[in-house]
């Protein structure tokens, strides 16, 4: 196999300034090179007569230049380049802006192929800024089945072609290959150089699908094997065994009754912890489900059975947060939390690492600190990790790794539709959180347009008055990106409300801001300090707020539907009623679509079943969550079918060698090893 792991810099004709503009795109290796797969195709093989071309339409035309380019200045920073292109049919005029440096090449006589969008206007026909090649030129942007890759500031689509197009020669015969050989003849597969070869540049429709088919199939199969390793690792492992046979002493002494949900995800995790065997459980519910009345039903049965505990949350406020709840449920029945993070006094982390160290405190809480070194367990059992997408694998690892094998639970406030979910964690555990508790609040939710800006400004003013607190997010607008003017940052926007509000205390959370700055404005807000916190979607995991009782999402076309319903999870918390409004103008159909299904139901695995028939399991399963790879072309909502494929023949292809210790399959495992540490660590 060819060298994957070369660096683009050495690829012929990148060089360092390339190869730092790709590194934004991932694009760091030969491996990730030929990986980074096109996004669409558009076909450019067939050539179009002028006057057939539509309105709008994208098409290729051939055609002679009637005259020499003429080059105009407009203005300072602005040339235009004008030529008119015939053929037999008619005339095109071709507009480029800023771009001198082709008038040489743009002399009358000249015959191009050229691949733009045509505009009509009366008889008069034009195109602006079109790709085009001399005829007779190697064919790259048309003539053929072109790719269009996802780009970034300071990368083009002909820079990643042809970048690519070296990368594939550098690779020759010698491509990837991670399917053993009995597999790719059972699912009648094609070989890898054609699947890299034309998932680039397809000779034709047909070429194109099977080398779809190929990849799709081969990154399935080896996502498969992973999950089916991981799972019979985690089999093998033993775990402390909890002597407590149930959570009910604890619910008895909660002055209201848990659900039913909340009972049996108590119930599963005290089994699996009874087991001997390290229980490795997802717990998994709605925004406001209470999934943190489970982890502290487990924290219970733990610290009873004379073992200690740790939690840890992704920012000082919530791990805060959870410390004060443990600490009021769980300190009348004898069990001592101590808190663990960053700002704490040299003093404080003395006390609260002598208590854990000698276990004399049964629970620690806390943020990242909790991973540091110093930070020991006299018998550390149970490790609850809240919002885990947010901790990254090797994070959770050095958790884990203080109490050597110690049972892990996992708390996700992201529903997973639930036909993933069972495709995808078989080999795991997962308890379902599918009922609200009873006086949690349901949050209207309406869609509006910037013409409702003066009547939401006066419904802030009214919730305000009436004690109520608001949250106001922003979409983060990317480095690079030249937002128009509907779009705001929440700077600009918490300025203008703080000139818009009468009497309103509002303040704004940025990402600029150290972690100690945005922490101490969110503890104002929750203490009723501050009205209106305006911020992106930094509120959108955790933070508790009783008296918050309207979120309003500006440009709301920008966020997806889950990351909207989390979003939307922040208010609805206290006694109080409380609204959800959606700033957008958006027109686009998929866009509209969103927001209406917002506005209808506040049923978060209702929305995650929506939000990926809409646009594919995006963020449900990056690597951010679990350690799994990103799918590069794989699909987990269309591919289905192949899913289980690749499913029965890792399945198949494990039972034969569970060590893929054989030949033939040395090359995957090879991959699996380079995807994960294959430790128990890895299993968080």
């Amino acid at each position: 196999m060819a060298d994957m792991e070369k660096d683009i810099r050495f690829v012929r004709g990148v060089g360092e300034k390339r190869a730092a503009s790709l590194a934004k795109l991932g694009i760091t290796d030969l491996r990730s090179l030929i990986s980074y797969f096109p996004r669409r195709y558009e076909d450019r093989r067939g050539c179009t007569p002028i006057a057939a071309a539509g309105a709008g339409d994208s098409v290729c035309i051939h055609a002679m230049l009637a005259r020499d380019a003429q080059l105009s200045r407009v203005r300072r920073g602005m040339e235009l380049l004008k030529v008119r292109a015939v053929d037999d049919s008619g005339a095109a005029d071709i507009t480029f802006f800023n771009q001198s440096y082709l008038k040489p090449r743009l002399t009358a006589g000249s015959v191009f192929r050229i691949w733009g969008r045509m505009e009509v206007s009366g008889s008069r026909r034009s195109m602006v800024n079109p790709v085009m090649e001399p005829d007779g030129s190697p064919e790259l942007l048309t003539g053929r089945i072109v790719p269009v890759y996802p780009l970034t500031s300071g990368v083009n689509q002909g820079l990643i072609m042809r970048a690519v197009i070296q990368g594939l020669a550098e690779c020759g015969d010698d491509f990837p290959d991670y399917l053993p050989r009995g597999v790719a003849e059972r699912e009648k597969l094609a070989q890898p150089r054609f699947a890299y070869n034309n998932i680039h540049f397809p000779e034709s429709p047909e070429a194109l699908a099977l080398a779809r088919d190929r990849l799709i199939f081969e990154e399935l199969f080896v996502f498969a094997c992973a999950l089916k390793r991981l799972g019979a690792m985690k089999g093998r492992l033993d775990g402390p065994v909890i002597g407590c046979e149930s959570a009910e002493p604890f619910f008895a002494s909660l002055p209201f009754p848990p659900t039913g949900a909340q009972r049996r995800a108590a119930a599963d995790a005290i089994a699996d912890m009874r087991s001997g065997k390290a229980m490795n459980r997802l717990v998994q519910g709605d925004v406001g489900s209470g999934k943190t009345l489970v982890a502290a039903a487990c924290i219970w049965a733990v610290c009873s059975s004379g073992a200690q505990c740790a939690m840890m949350a992704p920012t000082e406020i919530l791990a805060r947060q959870h410390f004060e709840t443990l600490t009021r449920q769980l300190a009348p029945l004898g069990i001592e939390a101590v808190l663990l993070t960053g700002s704490m006094t040299a003093r404080q982390k003395r006390e609260a690492l002598k208590k854990l160290a000698d276990g004399s405190a049964h629970v620690a809480v806390g943020t990242h600190a909790l991973i540091s070194g110093g930070v020991d367990f006299k018998n550390l059992a149970l490790v609850v990790t809240d919002e885990q997408h947010r901790f990254g694998v090797r994070q959770r690892a050095a958790l884990s790794e203080k109490g050597g094998s110690p049972h892990v639970l996992v708390m996700s406030a992201t529903p997973i539709p639930r036909t993933l979910a069972l495709m995808l964690y078989g080999d795991l555990d997962v308890s379902v959180i599918d009922e609200l508790p009873p006086g949690r609040q349901k949050v209207d939710t309406f869609a509006v347009g910037q013409a409702y800006r003066e009547r939401l400004n006066r419904f802030i003013e009214k919730l305000v008055g009436e004690g109520r607190q608001v949250f106001v997010v922003c979409p983060r607008i990317e480095d690079g990106e030249l937002p128009d003017n509907s779009i705001r940052s929440a700077e600009e926007h918490a300025k203008y409300l703080s000139g818009a509000l009468r009497g309103v205390r509002v303040a704004c959370v940025h990402g600029r801001m150290k972690p100690k700055e945005k922490d101490a404005l969110m503890a104002a807000f929750v203490s009723g300090e501050i009205d209106v916190l305006v911020s992106t979607t930094v509120v959108e995991v955790g933070v508790d707020v009783p008296n918050a009782a309207l979120m309003i999402v500006e440009n709301a076309e920008r966020f997806g539907l889950s990351q909207l319903h989390q979003l939307r999870g922040r208010v609805g918390r206290g006694v109080h009623k409380s609204y959800c409004v959606l700033v957008s103008d958006a027109q686009n159909p998929e866009a509209r679509e969103r927001l209406a299904a917002l506005c209808r139901t506040n049923d978060g695995f209702e929305l995650a079943e929506e939000d990926l028939r809409m646009r594919g399991p995006g963020d449900f399963f990056g690597s951010r969550q679990h350690g799994l790879p990103d799918m590069h072309i794989a699909d987990l909502c269309t591919d289905m079918d192949l899913l289980k494929r690749a499913q029965d023949e890792a399945g198949r292809v494990l039972d034969d060698d569970p060590t893929l210790s054989k030949p033939e399959n040395s090359a995957l495992n090879a991959r699996l090893a380079s995807l994960f540490d294959m430790s128990r660590s890895a299993m968080n």
